[in-house]
């Protein structure tokens, strides 16, 4: 996997300072992406154990809140196998850290086991460690700059843990 950017300090993409890490490789290629030369799985710089360990360090301190993933496409097959090792770490060296994904993936995609475009043997675990998932494409036509965490008014913020707990989609209180 390769990685276009990580911000150690930001505060778009998710509640409160997180580190946020913009994967590489996206398939959905939605019209008017604010990231689209992430769409290429070759963009950016591989993806390291030292990147990994540089990610993990940077989540400790206690004003960092957590850990966003993005992209590109985080929820991509490839990219699950990528980085389920560091949502993993997150969960056991960091535990304060909450973690959000961002994916053009629906929920719903994601958790049906006959999806084979983003379902793998990765997902259910990855989603059993997620906080947030803000879900679905974005929609240029319903573009909405007053939302907070999300482009598009057809994007969900959802909370992952209530959603999994209750077995029917619980929104998170950012939706706004």
């Amino acid at each position: 996997m390769n990685y276009g950017q990580i911000y150690f300090t930001d505060t778009a993409n998710g509640v409160g300072c997180r580190t946020a890490v913009f994967v590489s490789g996206c398939t959905h290629h939605c019209r008017g992406c604010f990231n689209e030369m992430t769409w290429d799985f070759n963009y950016g710089v591989p993806y390291t154990k030292e990147t990994e360990d540089t990610i993990i360090e940077s989540l400790k301190p206690s004003h960092i809140k957590g850990l966003t993933l993005l992209g590109g496409e985080p929820m991509e097959p490839d990219n699950q196998r990528a980085l389920l090792p560091l949502i993993r770490r997150v969960k056991i060296e960091v535990p304060h850290a909450d973690i959000w994904i961002y994916s053009g993936y629906l929920f719903e995609e994601l958790t049906d086991p006959g999806n084979q475009r983003c379902h793998t043997e990765c997902t259910d675990e990855i989603l059993s460690c997620t906080d947030i998932l803000v879900d679905g494409e974005f929609v240029l036509e319903k573009k909405d700059i007053s939302l907070f965490f999300r482009g598009s008014s057809n994007q969900r913020i959802i909370d992952v843990q209530k959603t999994l707990k209750e077995g029917s989609i619980v929104l998170s209180p950012y939706n706004n």
